[in-house]
């Protein structure tokens, strides 16, 4: 039996259930989605799932099928022990990236989140230019994002890097962090409310599942050694998963990722990149690249060394992405609208030759 506020539901989902509730439905939150189905946490419990054939007819990409941490309308079949998904509830935030590969696609990693743990590790693996792309789609998402540097027994120059992370991330809250030592980990409480959805995301090896691990207070996920050479680990996490805490609040696992290629960030990328786009409303040309133009005020910053030449690329290549990325999917409207009039002409035909002459 789960209680309803504890899972996460607010008036916000209230207000949008009230019409299915009018009709009969009842709601429940996806813990986990697999091949074939899904798991519900409901008042009931936890059950599986699966969605209706309207659902599935009527989803026009990846996004329009229920995701980990979706509120849904359902009916349970109390022969089977089973619900039926006919409904997924307006989201009040959701984190999406691109589908890894060349299909032009949206792939939501976590809905309704309230925060988002950003984590990097303080090995090897340390790097702020990926750091800069995980908040680009964090701010995007709607939840509030928190920088975890984890691992910081592994590293001597604990606050040069916290400094660092904080110069690229103005407003956001920094916390370094070791849980082999304990260290650190009490700063995290306070995102941890009664009903508050946390979703961790970071690449392999970084240390998301021994964390989730501590904060759950047994072991939820498998832990597996990282490799020496490089400080890469394996997916250790193989799937997305809300897991209750024993403090009422919510988190979401994620498998490392590798490839985190943008998608629909425009706020985000500005957002994240404020200092930047602050500059470029300075410069001689409103449609200035950054790159070449004369009387560039961006350019300026960065041979008087108040703008890192590499924060600058690093905008400039996921502002590229974004043009391509949009290229792509009028490409891909045009494709579907062929196609939708290709199927109209070819119905029109055939009421036409049906007519009596």
């Amino acid at each position: 039996m789960h209680d309803l506020k504890t899972l996460g539901w607010n008036s916000y989902f209230e207000k949008e259930f009230e019409p299915f509730k009018n009709e009969g439905y009842g709601v429940g939150r996806v813990a986990l989605e697999h091949k074939g189905g899904y798991r519900l946490y409901t008042e009931s419990g936890e059950i599986p799932a699966e969605i209706t054939g309207r659902v599935r007819f009527e989803a026009t990409g990846r996004a329009g099928f229920p995701a980990v941490g979706d509120w849904v309308a359902i009916t349970i079949q109390p022969t089977e022990a089973k619900a039926s998904i006919h409904a997924i509830l307006p989201r009040k935030s959701k984190f999406s990236r691109k589908i890894a590969g060349n299909v032009t696609d949206e792939q939501l990693v976590a809905t309704n989140i309230d925060t988002v743990f950003l984590i990097q590790s303080l090995d090897k693996n340390y790097n702020l230019r990926r750091l800069e792309r995980y908040l680009v789609l964090a701010l995007e998402s709607g939840a509030a994002p928190v920088i975890i540097l984890s691992k910081a027994d592994l590293c001597e120059s604990v606050e040069e890097r916290r400094l660092e992370v904080e110069s690229i991330a103005p407003g956001v809250p920094v916390h370094a962090i070791s849980t082999k030592l304990s260290e650190g980990l009490e700063q995290l409480n306070a995102y941890l409310g009664v009903g508050r959805t946390i979703a961790f995301l970071g690449m392999s090896g970084v240390g998301k599942s021994t964390l989730i691990n501590r904060l759950v207070g047994r072991d939820v996920q498998k832990v597996r050694e990282v490799r020496a050479h490089d400080d890469r680990g394996m997916h250790t996490t193989r799937h997305r998963e809300l897991v209750i805490l024993p403090s009422g609040g919510l988190l979401v696992d994620t498998p490392g990722m590798r490839e985190l290629q943008l998608w629909d960030v425009g706020e985000g990328l500005s957002d994240s990149f404020s200092d930047v786009e602050t500059l470029a409303a300075q410069c001689r040309f409103s449609n200035c690249t950054h790159t070449q133009e004369p009387h560039c005020a961006v350019k300026e910053a960065v041979e008087s060394g108040s703008l890192d030449a590499k924060r600058l690329e690093n905008y400039l290549k996921m502002g590229k992405e974004l043009e391509y990325l949009e290229s792509r999917q009028d490409s891909r409207v045009q494709v579907k609208r062929k196609e939708r009039d290709r199927k109209i002409h070819k119905e029109y035909n055939k009421v036409k030759r049906r007519k009596p002459k």
